[in-house]
């Protein structure tokens, strides 16, 4: 069970109107190792985990969820105002015929999401490690979209995700020395 606040987990302002940082943020929408996956991958993944750290999946793919609707916010931001000769010079004319200026679930290269992008091994070690390189992936990505942008207003929300994926990627780490000592405790029955 969660609440919903009808606002988003951080701010989102952008400085201006730019349809080519758009395009490249649908890589955190709908890419491989974007926000849509993850939170798909660990409430998923939840069901074969031990009951020790369950909650951490819950939280963190609720909480990924969160940064899902940044993301769209984002983009929403940067193209609303984009005259037709913007979104075709950024390569979004195709992207405009097709969902207008509504984010979809799709990466940068425009391929659609795919079920594909997510992993459930069954085996709670194998799956934490899968999460933690998850995070990891994410978090380069959005250094690598700052670094794209010149939009301080734009960057101090990508810098937000991205420390949220560090914080992510060390709470699967602890879950994993958590479940790797209980699996270490000697059993009496």
């Amino acid at each position: 069970m969660w609440i919903y606040e009808k606002k988003l987990q951080y701010p989102v302002r952008v400085s201006k109107c730019d349809p080519r940082m758009a395009k490249l943020l649908l890589e955190q929408y709908g890419g491989a190792d974007g926000e849509l996956a993850a939170a798909l991958r660990y409430l998923n993944q939840r069901y074969a985990i031990p009951d020790k750290v369950v909650g951490l999946l819950t939280d963190i793919g609720t909480e990924e969820f969160a940064h899902l609707e940044m993301i769209a916010t984002m983009v929403y931001k940067l193209m609303k105002d984009a005259t037709l000769d913007q979104l075709k010079a950024a390569g979004m004319d195709d992207q405009y015929v097709i969902h207008d200026r509504a984010p979809f679930y799709q990466n940068a290269s425009g391929v659609p999401w795919t079920a594909a992008y997510i992993q459930a091994k069954g085996d709670p070690i194998a799956d934490l490690y899968e999460d933690i390189a998850a995070e990891e992936k994410a978090r380069t990505t959005y250094q690598w979209l700052i670094d794209l942008t010149d939009d301080v207003d734009l960057q101090d929300s990508l810098k937000f995700l991205r420390e949220r994926e560090i914080v992510h990627s060390l709470r699967f780490r602890e879950a994993v020395e958590i479940l790797k000592d209980d699996r270490a405790q000697k059993k009496i029955f």
